[in-house]
């Protein structure tokens, strides 16, 4: 799709400006003053902190002892203060900001690498190396976010930079020669996709921030032009693993690092050359990829969640708006407008992105005032590229997830169920904890959340899901009326062959305005007992759950029923969850188990 316009580029792209230039005071003059307010207080608030010391021992920290955030925490602190202090000075325009800005802007590019210690290594599963080796520098996600963060200080602030010392962006132009552009073009990264190896969201999130820093700063026609025939490649890569029905298998948090990335990326190609992309916005499975995070949404900030995503989601900002409308889609603008006026962040404080801060600063005042969106959390849709079942009525949200184990940021999941009911959660999918190296490491399925017997699935005397693509769902049958919303699948072969299981049909039902049903049979020689897990506090009696105050599970064909209580102190697990999550445990009697939900 991507590679094909490489013929047609014209001898000259042009430039991308992220925003709108300091000294167009009557543009950032238009800012509403209650957000100028917030954003120039936020920067005030800057000036008085000091820069994050990041050390070599910092650095080490994760290959010494597999803690990420540490580090990150550092790394990222330094990048907001400076988002806050160029936001400051763009809204403002007095130059008060610009002696911390510049005391930044150093900072970072004095820096021993600008990859993260987590993605120190040259091939894909490398061995991490525990520091940086600034002569053969890396290209990870944070690297290029970097080199996009300097590019757009640079783009945006030049004329106020220069007039201090031209060697400010010299320097930046230097770092991002050395540390990202010859590298990008002068050794293959295993994002950059090659043949049929799978891509995921590294391969649009870098090739989006490689592309707007090449075009935010003065770069000859030779380096545009290498650089954009290196991204297409590496767009088309990222396309050919997704289905046409647009579903990202990394669940909806990677959305934004994903499927929006895509549109940042085609947007800045878009702006270099003109009409030559155009097309590409009205592709079905652009279009398909877009509107996937509207479906996904059940109510207020939970959204349907698996692999490694949160059930809990910020937000959204003008990105979803405008991806949206370039696609076509009314129903996201309205989804993505309506969702953006319900935040209380209309600058996007946690953002380490510029250029999306920007976007929402000079863009996000012109969206129109929320209207009722669309309802596509009115209606049902079957995924089959992920196997990703919703159906809904006016009480009940359902999620059936089948696919396979072998998908990017797997957890061992097929079959699971997830359910909301009146907007709460019910049934859940736990989501993961805060990222170690153990997390992307050969032990990851010794970590709780991603093992199957914590998600709304059986165990056969202990044996649980294995992880790989041979590991999935078969036989699957969906159906959708009036009346009822159905997906019948067999997960036995999600299973190794120790669990000895022959067959495991699970059928799910929601019976429109009367309740959900889950019906599981299996063949096997081994014992089954299904786990449940809720973060609502249940009551046990025979035959029946009772989940607090939200509703109750009738159970037919069970045993006597097991609660184990789950304490939840990891931060990121925290964000979406109580203290306590529980996981009922329900032994089958025979080979049949039925639940009734209302």
């Amino acid at each position: 799709m991507f590679s094909e316009i490489s013929a047609e580029l014209p001898d000259v792209l042009g430039d991308f400006t992220p925003g709108v230039v300091c000294s167009d005071r009557a543009r950032w003059s238009a800012v509403p003053q209650a957000v100028r307010e917030l954003v120039i207080g936020e920067a005030e608030e800057t000036l008085a902190r000091a820069w994050p010391l990041i050390t070599a021992s910092d650095y080490r920290e994760f290959t010494a002892t597999g803690n990420r955030a540490s580090f990150e925490e550092l790394y990222f602190t330094r990048r907001r203060m400076l988002n806050n202090l160029v936001l400051g000075e763009l809204v403002e325009g007095e130059g008060r900001f610009l002696p911390k800005i510049l005391d930044g802007i150093f900072l970072v590019a004095e820096e021993s690498g600008w990859q993260l210690p987590a993605h120190n290594a040259y091939e894909r599963s490398g061995a991490r190396l525990p520091l940086p080796d600034n002569s053969q520098p890396v290209v990870d996600l944070f690297a290029a976010e970097t080199a996009a963060l300097l590019a757009t200080v640079v783009a945006l602030l030049g004329d106020a930079l220069d007039g201090i010392s031209p060697e400010i962006t010299a320097r930046v132009e230097r770092e991002i020669e050395t540390r990202i552009l010859s590298p990008y073009l002068g050794r293959h990264f295993w994002w950059m996709g090659r043949g049929e190896e799978r891509m995921n969201n590294w391969t649009a999130w870098i090739s989006q921030n490689v592309l707007l820093t090449v075009f935010s700063l003065k770069t000859d026609q030779p380096t545009r032009h290498a650089v954009v025939e290196k991204a297409l490649g590496s767009l088309d890569a990222f396309l050919k693993d997704y289905a046409e029905d647009g579903a990202c298998e990394e669940g909806v948090l990677y959305y934004r690092h994903a499927a929006l990335c895509l549109h940042g990326a085609l947007t800045i190609l878009d702006g270099v050359a003109p009409g030559l992309f155009a097309r590409l916005w009205q592709q079905p499975k652009i279009r398909n990829m877009a509107e996937y995070i509207a479906h996904m949404h059940v109510a207020g900030r939970y959204y349907f969640n698996f692999a490694d995503s949160s059930a809990v989601v910020d937000p959204c900002s003008v990105r979803e708006y405008l991806f949206g409308q370039a696609v076509g889609s009314q129903m996201l603008a309205e989804f993505a407008a309506a969702d953006r006026a319900a935040s209380g962040s209309p600058h996007l404080p946690e953002e380490w992105n510029l250029w999306y801060r920007v976007q929402e600063l000079l863009v996000g005042p012109a969206i129109p005032a929320a209207v009722k969106p669309h309802p596509a959390s009115g209606r049902d849709i079957f995924y089959p590229g992920i196997g990703l079942f919703i159906a809904r009525d006016e009480q009940f949200s359902l999620a059936v997830k089948g696919g396979n184990n072998g998908e990017s940021h797997n957890h061992n999941d097929v079959g699971s169920v997830t359910l909301y009911k009146n907007g709460r959660p019910f049934l859940i999918d736990v989501g993961v904890e805060t990222y170690t190296a153990k997390t992307f490491s050969v032990r990851r399925y010794e970590i709780w959340t991603m093992q199957s017997a914590f998600h709304n699935l059986p165990t056969f005397a202990g044996v649980m899901q294995s992880a790989g693509e041979t590991f999935g769902a078969r036989d699957v049958e969906v159906g959708f009326d009036e009346e009822r919303a159905r997906i019948s699948l067999d997960i036995s072969g999600a299973y190794p062959a120790e669990a000895e299981l022959h067959s495991y049909r699970r059928i799910v039902s929601l019976l429109r305005g009367r309740h959900v049903e889950i019906v599981d049979s299996y063949d096997g020689g081994k014992p089954a007992v299904l786990s449940l897990m809720t973060c609502l506090t249940p009551t046990v009696a025979p035959d029946r759950i009772d989940l607090a105050d939200l509703g109750s599970i009738f159970v037919d064909g069970g045993g006597a029923i097991e609660i184990d209580e789950i304490g939840v102190e990891d931060a990121r697990l925290s964000s979406a969850w109580p203290g306590k999550v529980y996981r009922l445990r329900v032994p089958f009697a025979g080979r049949l188990l039925r639940l009734r939900i209302v």
